[in-house]
């Protein structure tokens, strides 16, 4: 068998299970990546518990590299808040991490990629082959946008590591040979914002197999209707859209049909947000964590995805698109995603647009049934995750291919820098 080079891939969180956008993204590309053009080695964090996903994890790499790893704690998060780099990256940081990384570049892979903008605080400073950064967001953008909706101490916080995240994006970007983007457009903003040359984009996937179509539910009555929406309920973006959803667009959707109820999908809806609903007697149903989000899903006549707030691209909307259900969302909701206005599904930004879209599907089984047909159509025809498999797999042969002075034996001699360094200061 001729030899395939080792691809030595570095994730900043164990992958499964796999119910976040990020983990579901990079543990599809892995699978279909494994037995392909490298031969994969993995590291992360691990759980206590991490035994009891030994085959998910033997469906994704050749060989496995873990370190003790537990959520960082809100009082870690709090008291990270001082620190110079931004919270996410901060509580990604791990001695044990950065140690497991250093001794599996002892073994010469070929090829580095880093997965998230966070892992590159497990990598060492120089890199001694050839290296890959795996963005799935423009980070510093999403702060921005939570700094323009938030108010009081929460937008001076958001301020503050917007600033954060920006100077450590920037020199995390420049130290990888080449960058890969989930959208043309992150990777223009990438390459104008930072001045990177060297940024490759991939396509977003979705399974195809997994997330098959369903026959609607009966079509709603003249006051009824069910809307969908399916997000992990402790990420700060999800708060902000469903909470859009319930004070600026749902006031409009329930005049016109009393009886419409909304089910929010995700687990960890927080209480305040669930009190609200409940509160104000809306018929809105907080699922918390679900095994398989395809039931609920199946169960609207609309999907909608209400985000003023994100970067990179929604995985939410190909999965709710193949099942056939037809989709509202808003710009943010659908950013970097190859689907057109009308064609695919509606896209609205303000609270009136957004309403009146929901009520114009809800109105109408015929355009519900030709926008669900059109977006699988076009899901069938590009965005399997074994294509976009293949797409990583060319970046990585081209950062191979095109840095063989980089991979020397003076680089592996040299040995891997302790800590990421910016003008002097220690990042780790």
């Amino acid at each position: 068998m001729s030899h395939r080079p080792t691809l030595l891939f570095v994730s900043p969180r164990f992958l499964f299970p796999a119910n976040e956008g990020g983990k579901i993204r990079t543990s599809n590309i892995l699978r279909h990546m494994k037995g392909g053009a490298f031969r994969v080695v993995l590291t992360a964090p691990a759980p206590s518990d991490a035994a009891r996903f030994a085959t998910d994890i033997e469906s994704v790499c050749d060989r496995f590299i873990s370190w003790p790893g537990t959520p960082a704690s809100m009082l870690r998060r709090v008291g990270a808040l001082a620190d110079r780099r931004p919270v996410s990256v901060a509580t990604d940081a791990s001695a044990g991490g950065s140690a497991s990384i250093a001794a599996a570049l002892r073994d010469r892979p070929e090829v580095v990629l880093v997965d998230f903008i966070h892992g590159a605080v497990l990598a060492p400073d120089q890199i001694p082959c050839a290296s890959v950064l795996f963005t799935h967001n423009v980070e510093a953008e999403i702060f921005e946008r939570h700094a323009r909706v938030a108010t009081g101490l929460r937008r001076l916080v958001w301020r503050n590591q917007a600033r954060k995240m920006a100077r450590f994006e920037g020199v995390a970007l420049r130290r990888f040979n080449r960058v890969i983007a989930v959208s043309s457009r992150d990777a223009d903003v990438l390459r104008s914002r930072y001045g990177l040359r060297d940024v490759d984009r991939i396509d977003t996937g979705v399974d195809l197999d997994f997330f098959r179509p369903e026959p609607e539910p009966e079509p709603p009555g003249a006051d009824e209707g069910t809307v969908v929406f399916a997000g992990v309920m402790d990420s700060a973006a999800n708060i902000d859209g469903i909470e859009f959803l319930r004070d600026q667009v749902w006031p409009m959707v329930a005049r016109a049909r009393p009886a419409a109820r909304a089910v929010i999908v995700g687990r960890n809806p927080p209480a305040a947000v669930v009190a609200a609903a409940r509160q104000r007697g809306l018929g809105w149903t907080f699922t918390g964590y679900v095994d398989d989000i395809r039931p609920h899903v199946a169960s609207g006549h609309v999907f909608v995805i209400p985000l003023r707030v994100g970067s990179g691209t929604r995985i939410k909307a190909f999965e709710a698109m193949a099942m056939g259900r037809a989709v509202v969302s808003t710009t943010v909701g659908v950013e970097g995603l190859d689907v057109e206005d009308g064609v695919h599904l509606l896209m609205a930004d303000d609270p009136g647009a957004f309403a009146a879209a929901i009520l114009r599907l809800l109105d109408d089984t015929e355009l519900r049934g030709r926008l669900a047909q059109a977006a699988r159509r076009l899901l069938e025809d590009r965005f399997s995750w074994s294509r976009v498999a293949r797409q990583v797999e060319v970046v990585c042969q081209r950062a191979l291919g095109g840095d063989a002075s980089h991979c020397t034996e003076r680089a592996w001699m040299a040995g891997p820098s302790p800590a990421m360094t910016v003008a002097g200061r220690r990042w780790r």
